[in-house]
């Protein structure tokens, strides 16, 4: 749990990680756990890729999805994971390509909002 906990913070931040913990209801706590160390322990936390990469595939895999909230939160976590704007460029052109127009579309809004400051 430990190192899903300081991985987690190292991406999204101490003030996003505190607030979440903050926030965190009775009802949720034991997803939390399993998040933290399914995902931030385990998924993120191996050396066998970087995490600029690790952020690419989970970005795509976010925008593929649909997963919207959670994509706009790892896209802010690129300044912390060495992805750049044009990283994010190649990852909606394959969220294009392989999970449809659409998907790509809605990415490619979010991220304009998010790294250029379109409203």
């Amino acid at each position: 749990m430990k190192t899903g906990e300081a991985r987690r913070r190292a991406v999204l931040g101490d003030a996003h990680v505190d607030r979440a913990v903050r926030d965190t209801s009775p009802l949720g706590a034991r997803f939390t756990d399993l998040a933290t160390a399914a995902a931030w322990g385990t998924a993120w936390s191996t050396d066998a890729i970087t995490l600029r990469e690790r952020s690419m595939i989970t970005l795509a895999i976010l925008a593929a999805t649909g997963a919207w909230e959670e994509f706009e939160l790892h896209l802010g976590a690129i300044r912390n994971t060495g992805a750049t704007a044009s990283d994010i460029a190649e990852v909606i052109q394959h969220v294009g390509a392989y999970a449809g127009v659409p998907r790509a579309n809605t990415a490619t809004k979010i991220a304009r909002r998010l790294l250029e400051g379109d409203t």
